[in-house]
């Protein structure tokens, strides 16, 4: 997975290191000579991640990276801080500030290309999320969102060491919600139950905590969740092969409380954000298929799956029956009532129509007061039944709507029609339905119509 990484440090040996290594490895490489000028350039490039230096005169790494984290233009783009130092405070603060890992130099070219790795699936992931969020707002079937709440995370945590397992969990009690799980095949089970971290030990002795990693992120509901692996300092290979299977981050025994905390936070931050994109983007999905007013699939959705039923259908397939409904007199009701009772009425409708078909049946509202019944697997008579049955409930039982003293009646005209064979079309199919409808109007209106042709 190749990236556009930006290199931001003063002395230009470290950059042209850094440039060489990532390049060797086919990675597109943007630099910068300070901080102000590393902002400029990841607000202008994009890049998918940025490799920031974290001693550098003027502005610092720390404060370059908390304008980065403040910013909506950069604030999805990981931060890796490179520092000399190994301080545990200088990790805490880079975290604090928002960074998403560090590296110590002298940087490990295997460590540096396992994170780089890593942290390009995530920037990938996240990057296509917001592109299709961002179709989603264009099209205005998405809006602004709120805040997102970065506490009560649910947490897993696989450990076999009770008295580490213990420690993890009091210092999480404290803003999220942690249960212990010493069993493998259990605290998978657990992260079933919509976790939104699983924190594992890579050196439990009763089981392989890898492996467990491995198991979780081969799941289909689970690939996107994150995992925080416990590794001991002196098995680098095993941290590395962590990372090389999904993990999202490691710490190292002891465990150090602050530290745990501020990676949690960046992680749990890390899931909220990729759930509020994923909801959203649901709920574009949903937007753009479903009539806003009934609930109903909408007239687009409908005409595209129905061309696929019909084209099977036309292939030699089982045929493909369709009605078309419309409210008798319903410009009657909006113009005698108001808009307001004749939405009710439009409403009440759907739910009749949905109750009285079948779950593989596609009902939509075609525009207006007309509606759509797609039903795959359907010969004429069996169609027909449906329909009657619908149009008996519509009208033996007054529609109730606010503001009205007396309940209203209403009635339906349904017109029926069936594929014909390898000629016919979804154009063809809703004409014919049409027609019928057309023909139980001049008839006096409450009544169900076929047309075979």
């Amino acid at each position: 997975m190749s990236a556009r990484i930006l290199v931001v440090d003063d002395i230009e040996a470290n950059v042209r290191l850094l440039k060489a290594k990532l390049e060797a490895e086919y990675y597109e490489v943007l630099t910068a000579c300070d901080g102000p000028s590393g902002i400029a350039v990841a607000q202008t490039e994009r890049p998918d991640m940025i490799l920031l230096d974290v001693m550098m005169p003027g502005m610092d790494g720390f404060e370059v990276c908390k304008r980065l984290k403040a910013d909506p233009i950069t604030e999805h783009i990981p931060v890796v801080m490179v520092t000399a130092l190994d301080g545990r405070r200088d990790r805490l603060t880079g975290l604090e500030a928002g960074a998403d890992d560090f590296l110590n130099k002298p940087i490990d070219d295997v460590t540096l290309f396992a994170r780089v790795r890593s942290l390009a699936r995530l920037k990938q992931m996240i990057d296509e999320l917001r592109e299709r969020e961002a179709s989603g707002r264009r099209l205005g079937v998405i809006e602004g969102g709120g805040k997102l709440n970065r506490a009560g995370a649910r947490i897993v945590i696989a450990d076999d060491n009770e008295r580490q397992a213990k420690r993890i969990a009091d210092e999480l009690a404290v803003e999220h919600r942690p249960v212990i799980e010493s069993e493998p095949d259990k605290a998978l089970m657990a992260v079933k139950a919509r976790a939104d971290l699983l924190i594992v030990n890579a050196a439990s002795r009763g089981f392989d905590g890898l492996r467990l990693a491995a198991q979780a992120r081969s799941e289909e509901g689970l690939r996107h969740m994150p995992i925080l692996a416990i590794v001991d300092p002196d098995e680098k290979a095993r941290a590395i092969k962590a990372l090389e299977l999904g993990v999202n981050d490691i710490l190292a025994r002891p465990v150090d409380p602050e530290e745990l905390a501020a990676r949690v936070k960046t992680l749990v931050r890390q899931k909220r954000y990729t759930d509020y994109l994923r909801n959203n983007l649901d709920l574009s999905m949903e937007a753009a298929v479903t009539d806003t007013l009934t609930g109903l699939h909408n007239r687009r959705y409908m005409t595209s799956q129905a061309g696929q039923l019909v084209k099977r259908a036309a292939l030699g397939g089982e045929p493909v029956s369709a009605l078309l409904v419309d409210i008798d007199f319903f410009k009657r009701i909006n113009d005698t009532f108001g808009h307001d009772v004749g939405d009710e009425v439009l409403r009440e409708f759907a739910v009749r129509l949905a109750t009285n078909v079948r779950a593989i049946d596609l009902a939509c509202r075609y525009g207006g007061e007309e509606f759509v019944v797609i039903m795959p697997d359907t010969q004429l008579k069996d169609a027909l039944r449906i329909a009657e049955r619908l149009r008996l409930h519509v009208s033996s039982t007054p529609f109730k709507a606010a503001g009205l003293s007396e309940p209203l009646t209403v009635t339906i005209s349904v017109g029926v029609a069936c594929t014909l064979g390898a000629d016919d079309t979804t154009d063809a199919l809703l004409k014919r339905a049409d027609a019928a409808v057309y023909e139980a109007k001049a008839h006096g209106r409450n009544q169900v119509v076929s047309r075979a042709a």
